[in-house]
């Protein structure tokens, strides 16, 4: 899956329904159509990706 490793930014539309890790590490289950949120630990803008654990 391509969009695997693909790395989204805070305010982007989550693609697809799943678990996402950002920056900081902290994990959230993200559902398709949100948009990506800011990062939990220190409230300002992230990437995510998509955590395969």
């Amino acid at each position: 899956m391509a969009d695997t490793y693909r790395e989204y930014r805070t305010g982007q539309g989550v693609p697809a329904t799943g678990d996402y890790i950002c920056q900081s590490g902290k994990k959230a289950t993200l559902n398709e159509k949100e948009h990506f949120p800011a990062c939990p630990v220190s409230g300002k803008d992230t990437y995510w990706k998509h955590n395969n654990q």
